[in-house]
């Protein structure tokens, strides 16, 4: 079966160093509380909000050690009138046993704001 894992995370500015450190911790959160193993990643999409475009996010999986054939693409974002700044947020499909209400979704900064209802403390 495959299963969505959502993420997102915010920056404080549009700097290629902290998209990419926090899209990367995001992503090893992700992987680490849905004990995902990268050969069962059927695709990661990536979207940042238009403030965001000093770094492609997906640079962060190249960083991550065994991640090298996972298929990942970036998009940006609908810009949306009031909507969360400074935003990335991910999309993981992967293969598991594991049903839908076990999958662990992960917000982290300011993106908390964005699924309270699932963010665990």
């Amino acid at each position: 079966m495959i299963r969505g894992i959502r993420g997102a995370t915010t920056v404080t500015n549009n700097n290629a160093d902290e998209i990419v450190a926090e899209t990367k911790k995001m992503i090893e959160q992700m992987a680490q509380q849905n004990d995902v193993d990268p050969e069962l990643i059927a695709s990661v999409m990536i979207s940042v909000t238009p403030d965001l475009n000093a770094a492609f996010p997906a640079k962060a999986l190249r960083l991550i050690e065994g991640w090298k054939y996972v298929p990942v693409m970036c998009m940006p974002e609908i810009s949306v009138p009031g909507s969360l700044p400074f935003c990335i947020r991910v999309m993981m499909t992967v293969n598991t046993t594991a049903a839908q209400n076990q999958m662990e979704h992960i917000y982290l900064n300011e993106a908390k704001k964005l699924r309270p209802d699932l963010v665990q403390e």
